[in-house]
């Protein structure tokens, strides 16, 4: 499983503006030769490539309420991690034209099984990536940071 260690991330923002809390899932599978591949998904609004996310959930913890996203937004199911690899902040835009400074608490997911067929299936794609292509893919500078920093670690691990 990816190696634990906090990476925390900011925008500029101003100190007034509230920021909502998110939970998200890294998705990571490991291949034969040792290698890691990363699973994106689009968002529904702007078709960016992001991590599964959401809002925490109602009577789940929030490594629990990550795993319910990345089974969502993604089809997948797997090991997800307790302690969060670390978080970023990002704007979301809302459906009125507003947005909402989040931050995000992102948990490991060890995926062990892709669905066929899941919840969001018709309103996103998924895709497997290369750790690095994952991190250029993302627009959010403390996504890609987490990213790289979470397989890193990995790599220095297995070194």
């Amino acid at each position: 499983m990816l190696a634990r260690g906090q990476v925390m991330t900011t925008i500029p923002h101003d100190a007034e503006r509230p920021t909502q809390r998110q939970v998200g899932a890294l998705p990571f599978r490991k291949a034969a030769d040792g290698s890691y591949a990363v699973m994106l998904v689009t968002s529904r609004e702007s078709r960016r490539w992001v991590i599964p996310k959401g809002w925490p959930m109602k009577g789940r913890k929030p490594f629990e309420a990550a795993a319910r996203e990345a089974y969502e937004e993604a089809g997948i199911i797997g090991n997800v991690g307790k302690r969060p690899l670390g978080f970023y902040i990002y704007e979301k835009r809302l459906k009125n034209r507003d947005s909402v400074l989040c931050q995000v608490k992102v948990f490991p997911l060890e995926v062990r099984k892709q669905l066929k067929r899941w919840p969001e299936q018709s309103e996103r794609e998924q895709r497997w990536f290369a750790p690095s292509e994952a991190a250029d893919a993302v627009a959010e500078p403390g996504l890609a940071a987490i990213i790289r920093a979470a397989l890193k670690r990995e790599d220095a691990s297995r070194g």
